[in-house]
């Protein structure tokens, strides 16, 4: 409601609705096409045949058609608000280019093209987007995300990516570019935002075609209506044929249609959540299947080693020592909470990656499930239970029956079992278990009853051992789970569920997502990710949370249901249009229609008059509802059918009795009316 009474944004819409008066605009809306026609062919009749009841019908059938118009210019006026915002980050700025001999050239940023590599230091805007392959920074995109927390970027890994229009804090990065110029995730944005990439999506198209043979069956209804008005005695002016057809069609959704789009693409903008198109917003309130990583989606996502369990013939002090080397070099939460416990539980002698420069650290991998190192003739591994058992036997050793307990154990406390495994002097073995902790988020367990009262199924995907999963499944109240999962794993789960007829939303943020993102339905890349997942995606988090995938789906079935709720309404309020003006144009010829004026209107010309009225302030009162959305309350599609038909089919009759009623006792008082 206030972005419509505010008056500054008035003025900027109004004068759009104007300009979108344009046949050439208008002919994409063909319901309002087809009363734009009618207004112009009125007008002709009424200057020919002037008086007070045309000229006053023709002035409401203009403003039928710009109350459509502002309906959309004010969904619009939002996104360009946003878009000038936007537009600050995007002044041409000045970039250091590094030659091939490793000196710099400086160059518009609007020249560079994918493959340059440029120099950003404290201080220095980013010129474009690109990926970190040097360096590590401190980087502030609040003119991007609306966050004034600056955030980490580095090469390698999936915090790489930067966005052109943010800021450098610290430190100096170089960045290798990956967008040609025109075509960055900023421009892109604004497109967006300003509706000017928006094409309508299936949905839309098909309502769409719906109205038009609507309006195409009303439109013949009333052309042959003149020819049984001429041999009764009841000739038509074209006048109130128009008011007539403009009644009769569905005028109401037929205006608000476009604005109700653009306002479901705003609202995920207002979440911080850019959809690449109207598509995926409605996609994702069709979703059937929801994918969702555990680690800091479904729990807190910073599991920390409490315990470290050896198996039999293995000191503590030993299976310390193994499992501090194998995590020098993991910076994650987990690998640093394994060293920590080494050293403050243990009393392992601190060391760090630097201290061991003949050591060759084996990194961690989607594939393997495991890292570790190898240094002074031993190697050491700490990983996924199954990964580093058979890692012992590719090495010949028996990693034994224990192990597994110890494991089983972890995993059915919740926990996440790391096995910890050496080789030395030829012989491999495993040394034991580190239990790390895992808690899940809190209200997960109602956020996911939610979703299953929707009818949207929820999979869980972990690389945990099936124990583990199902332990953490069950708790957070999750319907399935996907565990030791591998990016293939991913992919196959995603096809199977949509060849059962399920749409499937998912997050990621790294190059290993990519595919999956690509293949889901809807596929929120987070915008602390790589380049390669936000292209592949159709929606980037620009918080990147990746809860927020419940939100979104959330606001796909808001738009849905928007746009059910409006159809049904303006359909069912086209009725008392019916009782108002076929007794106005026929009753004198045919007496016994006067049945039908259940209002009891004051005569024919206040009759059509108050209707035509109607049908113009009805869309501007629903405007603050398309824009701002149903409210939306987690329930099956039955349930909000009912309620739809119930306030909005019900109303929808009702409504209009009481407004044409309330109208014609202040038309009727008109000079020239009464």
């Amino acid at each position: 409601m206030t972005a419509l009474l505010d008056p500054a944004q008035l003025a900027t819409s109004l004068p759009s609705a104007v300009r979108k008066l344009d046949p050439r605009v208008m002919v994409s809306s063909p319901v309002m096409f087809v009363v734009e026609v009618g207004a112009a062919l009125a007008t002709a009749s009424a200057a020919l045949d002037p008086s007070v009841f045309a000229w006053t019908v023709v002035v409401w059938l203009w403003l039928t058609v710009l109350f459509a118009n502002l309906a959309e210019a004010v969904a619009e006026g939002r996104g360009k608000a946003q878009a000038a915002t936007l537009r600050q980050a995007t002044r041409d700025t000045v970039a250091r280019r590094l030659r091939d001999d490793g000196t710099e050239e400086q160059v518009a940023a609007s020249s560079l093209q994918p493959g340059d590599v440029v120099v950003v230091e404290a201080g220095e805007v980013v010129p474009g987007d690109g990926d970190v392959v040097e360096g590590v920074a401190s980087v502030d995109e609040s003119a991007i995300t609306g966050e004034s927390a600056p955030v980490i970027r580095e090469s390698g890994g999936d915090r790489s990516a930067v966005t052109g229009g943010t800021r450098v804090l610290s430190d100096r990065v170089v960045v290798r570019i990956t967008s040609r110029p025109g075509e960055s995730f900023v421009d892109r944005m604004i497109a967006l935002v300003e509706g000017a990439d928006r094409q309508k999506t299936p949905n839309e198209l098909a309502l769409t075609i719906l109205l038009a043979s609507l309006t195409i069956i009303f439109l013949a209804a009333t052309v042959s209506l003149q020819p049984f008005a001429v041999y009764s005695g009841a000739r038509q002016s074209l006048v109130v044929l128009t008011a007539l057809l403009v009644c009769l069609v569905p005028t109401t959704i037929g205006a608000l249609l476009s604005a109700i789009g653009i306002a479901g693409m705003d609202r995920l903008v207002q979440h911080h959540v850019l959809a690449m198109s109207g598509r995926a917003v409605e996609a994702a309130g069709d979703v059937g299947t929801l994918l969702l990583d555990k680690t800091g989606t479904i729990t807190l996502g910073d599991r920390q080693a409490s315990e470290l369990l050896p198996v039999d013939g293995v000191e503590v002090r030993r299976l310390a020592d193994a499992a501090h080397l194998s995590s020098l070099a993991d910076e994650t939460p987990e690998g640093r909470s394994v060293v920590a416990l080494a050293v403050a539980a243990h009393g392992v002698e601190p060391r760090r990656a630097a201290d061991l420069p003949r050591a060759d650290f084996v990194p961690f991998t989607a594939q393997t499930r495991m890292s570790g190192v190898d240094v002074d003739g031993r190697e050491v591994r700490k990983g996924a239970a199954a990964s580093v058992v058979a890692w012992v036997r590719e090495q010949g050793g028996d990693p034994g029956e224990q192990v597994g307990r110890l494991a089983d154990e972890v995993a059915r406390a919740g926990g996440t079992p790391l096995v910890v495994a050496e080789r030395v002097d030829g012989r491999a073995r495993v040394l034991g278990v580190v239990h790390l902790k895992d808690v899940v988020k809190p209200g997960m367990v109602e956020r996911f009853a939610e979703m299953r009262r929707m009818g949207i199924r929820t999979v869980m995907i972990t690389g945990d051992n099936p124990l583990t999963a199902r332990a953490i499944a069950t708790e957070a109240g999750l319907d399935d789970f996907l565990a030791e999962a591998t990016p293939e794993d991913k992919m196959e789960l995603i096809r199977r569920e949509q060849r059962g007829g399920r749409l499937v939303a998912m997050t990621g943020d790294g190059t290993n997502d990519a595919p999956a993102l690509a293949q889901a339905d809807v596929g929120v890349a987070m915008n602390s990710g790589t380049a390669a997942a936000k292209e592949a995606g159709n929606m980037v988090d620009l918080d990147s949370d990746p809860t927020k995938l419940i939100e979104i789906v959330a606001i796909g079935k808001q738009l849905l249901i928007t746009r059910g709720a409006l159809t049904t309404f303006s359909i069912a309020n086209d009725v008392a249009k019916y009782f108002a003006i076929i007794p106005a144009m026929f009753a004198p010829a045919y007496p016994g229609l006067e049945a039908l004026d259940v209002m009891h209107l004051s005569s024919p010309e206040s009759a059509i008059l108050s209707a035509v009225v109607f049908n113009a302030l009805i869309i501007v009162g629903l405007i603050p509802l398309a824009l701002r959305g149903v409210r939306y309350r987690a329930a099956s599609a039955a349930s909000l059918l009912r309620r739809n038909l119930l306030v909005y089919g019900l109303g929808g009759l009702v409504a209009p009795f009481a407004g044409i009623k309330l109208l014609d006792l202040v038309v009727s008082q008109l000079p020239g009316l009464a």
